[in-house]
């Protein structure tokens, strides 16, 4: 059986999204140590800074039987010129799966290519994928009485701020669910058209209704309001510009005034107070932006079942 990746949310079908959120919910309503992975690794690459996915991908691999290996990348010899290809062939011969937090998405796509072992995008670039999927798991489990995927149709879903790799996620999450989901930004910072041809390609199919647009105004009635950082990990010399770019898309009281009385709003961390977010509305909605957090845990031990055991 040939192996699979999981670099993309387009590297899922609808019913293999379908089928992790049932386990992750499995999972969760258990919540007891398991044995499935025992003698199983799994290495665990940064070159970005890590709280969430490290240590949750780290708990998750652990509670399943497993054994995480955490591999700076600072550490590794690719650090002095190794080549992936090289790399890839090593590592795969002492793990069985590795996840890897990257700067480029087409590094581990590289990886994947070249790696006879399973290979988990834990955020690039593009996307993060993983975090889409906790990302849903919340929605379907803070906002619908039932837990299935079908009920998310029934949800208007607005993410506010930055097109970034959470951004493209869940664009791709909507495109093959068929999900009715908005993306407000300033005009410069929209996704790039590639993005958005990529996800039409499904839309029809899907019956997703995907909208792009400067206008705040378009948060009117939103089940979710999502955002993130206004500056992403290797745009730290933008973060002049990219703070007055987006001070009107700032999610506080008066945004929240135009979303509909059931919405939850999520952001998936850290998340700088003040800026994207005021600490009024961190503080009123921890429970859900804290509940997506937990969800990491439940969603990524789905993945790593599905992809190791």
């Amino acid at each position: 059986m040939a192996k699979k990746d999981l670099l993309s949310i387009y590297d899922l079908t609808k019913k293999e999204i379908e089928a992790l959120l049932a386990k992750a919910f499995e999972l969760k309503s258990k919540r007891k140590h398991l044995t499935d992975l025992t003698g199983k690794t799994l290495g665990l690459i940064f070159e970005k800074p890590s709280t969430r996915t490290m240590v949750s991908f780290a708990a998750a691999m652990a509670q399943l039987g497993g054994t995480p290996i955490l591999l700076n990348a600072q550490n590794l010899q690719r650090k002095r010129g190794e080549s992936i290809h090289d790399t890839a062939l090593v590592l795969s011969s002492y793990v069985s799966g590795l996840m890897i937090r990257a700067f480029k998405h087409s590094d581990v796509e590289e990886f994947a290519k070249y790696s006879s072992i399973p290979v988990i995008n834990g955020l690039t670039d593009y996307e993060h994928p993983c975090q889409i999927l906790a990302d849903i798991m919340t929605v379907m489990e803070l906002l619908l009485k039932t837990k299935t995927v079908e009920a998310l149709k029934k949800l208007k879903i607005v993410f506010v701020g930055d097109s970034n790799n959470v951004a493209n996620s869940l664009i791709a999450v909507s495109a093959v669910l068929g999900l009715d989901f908005t993306l407000i930004c300033p005009k410069d910072y929209a996704p790039k058209k590639a993005i958005l041809d990529k996800a039409l390609k499904y839309t029809a199919q899907t019956g997703a209704e995907i909208k792009i647009t400067s206008d705040i105004n378009e948060a009117k009635n939103a089940d979710v309001i999502y955002t993130d950082v206004w500056t992403s990990m290797g745009a730290e010399s933008e973060a002049k510009k990219r703070k007055k770019a987006f001070a009107p898309y700032q999610v506080n009281s008066e945004l929240l005034k135009k979303a509909s009385s059931k919405c939850i709003v999520l952001h998936c961390l850290p998340a700088l107070r003040g800026e994207e977010i005021t600490a009024e509305i961190m503080d009123k909605y921890e429970t859900s932006i804290f509940t997506q957090a937990q969800n990491r845990l439940y969603a990524q031990k789905a993945v790593l079942l599905s992809l190791l055991k």
